[in-house]
């Protein structure tokens, strides 16, 4: 008899067992991290809120793809997700690819259209990952599920080693219709929801590519679906991708027998969870960056800083007290204002005069730097 290998071989998938005990704290801390950002959110005025929002998709989107190896312009990325979101967009100024547009397309879709999840608005998002029907140069089946077998495998030749080989082809349409019945009719605890549906698409692995990038945006989909939000302020890709070595390793042992004989997936659940708490913790850092930079400019409305010294500042509120690595010197800002250093002195020194940055001492006192005086 031939050794089953992959959880999908298993007796009892795909009934996913947990220990519900071993979950309560971490579905506790999660929820309660969940109210503090819509909280926060709720004291904000529209301006920040949809800043919030658009840094959000457009992380997610970028560290979506990077997970995957894809490295994408922020601009490009940050331009299509303007185009969706932001009704005073300035078309003149567009930067968006169509590829870019499609992935926002599907996230967009998956994080504010709560209608069922169906076959037919899958085949959809695929589309809109992949265009023109090819992934890189390789021509690939697009809207529908792979015709051949499927394996993930690093390496060639003798170090070639194959991580997964997913359920055959023609099981795929039996496959995805009882995923899909669990995606709209279960139950279960929303971020468990999420946890479920991220890994079994992954073992499900239905498409030629992408199948990655829309198990995300299915997680996506549950929380914002089972949550009730209609809005998107966190990135779990982008806390996933601060743990990428531990997201490939987490999948890859709850998707084999020998690691997970007792078809147990709470320690994927906690893993899981953990990274929503991580992405919630990021975005409610970064609320604080947008409101600390607000209090700033409208603190600095009236000093009638000029064009460069706007951009060597933003670029200090951008990066969040105290993590301008470095602080600002005088050669930082040259090289981001495009200057002299002549010109960068005394306009450094004018920022100082106007309480706007504090001169502090620069690694080992050889060297002078600048940081920003939050709170005047």
């Amino acid at each position: 008899m031939k050794e089953k290998k992959w959880i999908w071989e298993h007796n009892d998938y795909p009934n996913f067992k947990y220990d519900t005990s071993k979950l309560d704290t971490a579905l506790s801390q999660v929820s309660r991290s969940t109210g503090i950002l819509e909280g926060t959110i709720s004291t904000l005025n529209s301006s920040n809120t949809t800043s919030i929002q658009l840094d959000a998709v457009t992380n997610e989107i970028l560290a979506s793809s990077e997970i995957e190896g894809e490295i994408l312009n922020r601009d490009s990325v940050r331009s299509s997700v303007h185009k969706k979101l932001d009704e005073s967009f300035d078309y003149s100024n567009d930067r968006s690819t169509h590829h870019t547009d499609g992935l926002v397309d599907v996230l967009i879709d998956s994080s504010f259209n709560h209608e069922s999840l169906t076959e037919e608005r899958l085949h959809g998002w695929h589309n809109a990952l992949f265009p023109t029907g090819y992934s890189g140069m390789t021509k690939i089946d697009v809207a529908t599920y792979r015709s051949e077998e499927m394996s993930v495998v690093s390496g060639r030749g003798m170090k070639e080693k194959t991580h997964y080989i997913a359920p055959p082809h023609d099981t795929l349409t039996d496959e995805m219709h009882t995923f899909l019945e669990y995606i709209n009719h279960s139950e279960d605890n929303p971020y468990v929801k999420s946890a479920i549906a991220h890994l079994w698409f992954v073992i499900i692995h239905p498409y030629d590519d992408g199948n990655g990038r829309l198990t995300r945006a299915i997680a996506n989909y549950v929380l914002s679906k089972e949550l009730g939000l209609n809005h998107k302020y966190f990135s779990i890709s982008l806390a996933v991708m601060k743990d990428k070595k531990n997201y490939y390793s987490s999948l890859e042992k709850a998707n084999k027998i020998i690691d997970n004989k007792d078809f147990d997936f709470t320690a994927w659940i906690l893993w899981h969870t953990s990274m929503i708490n991580s992405a919630i913790n990021i975005s409610l850092e970064n609320i604080q960056t947008v409101v600390n930079k607000t209090k700033f400019w409208d603190r600095a409305r009236d000093l009638n800083l000029n064009e460069k010294q706007t951009k060597a500042i933003n670029k200090l509120l951008d990066a969040g007290e105290g993590k301008f690595e470095g602080g600002l010197t005088n050669k930082k800002y040259r090289a981001i204002a495009d200057t002299t250093q002549l010109t960068a002195s005394r306009h450094i020194k004018e920022l100082v005069d106007k309480g706007l940055l504090r001169e502090v001492k620069g690694h080992g006192g050889r060297s002078t730097c600048y940081n920003i005086v939050w709170n005047g």
